[in-house]
């Protein structure tokens, strides 16, 4: 997948992401993004808007990916996670993830190209959920 961000996916431009797709929403659709995590019902209703659409993950790209930076956002903020690079041992199409403070690494970018790609079989919700529970499995370093 090639993407055309300024700036580039780093996890230091993930807030500004973000905040790009809160603004671009709101323009576009009126939609208001508030960094809650019951906004996350909004981000699903418009990548199913998306997938109603016909789009696919290539022509939404830049668009998917600020959406997951923007649910990316909501787990820093509410559960206190910090966007890192993705381990190199792990090969993954995108090169962030947040990490939470018990260690788990998050996929929030992934999420939202699964919500595209599957529909609600991937519920961004229940993901969020399960990352914002105690590990029930210490030794599972992902809340993929």
């Amino acid at each position: 997948m090639q993407l055309h961000l300024n700036p580039p996916l780093e996890p230091a431009n993930a807030p500004r992401h973000a905040a790009a797709i809160v603004a671009a929403a709101a323009d576009i659709s009126g939609a208001e993004l508030d960094y809650s995590p019951e906004s996350i019902d909004l981000v699903e209703a418009i990548v199913d808007g998306f997938r109603a659409e016909g789009v696919t993950g290539e022509d939404m790209a830049e668009s998917l990916v600020a959406f997951g930076c923007y649910v990316g956002e909501i787990l820093t903020r509410h559960i206190g996670g910090a966007w890192r690079h993705a381990p190199a041992a792990r090969p993954v199409g995108v090169p962030i993830v947040v990490e939470l403070p018990d260690a788990r690494e998050c996929h929030p970018i992934d999420w939202v190209f699964g919500r595209l790609e599957f529909g609600a079989d991937v519920s961004i919700r229940d993901l969020y959920a399960a990352a914002g529970a105690d590990s029930a499995f210490p030794d599972e370093p992902t809340c993929e």
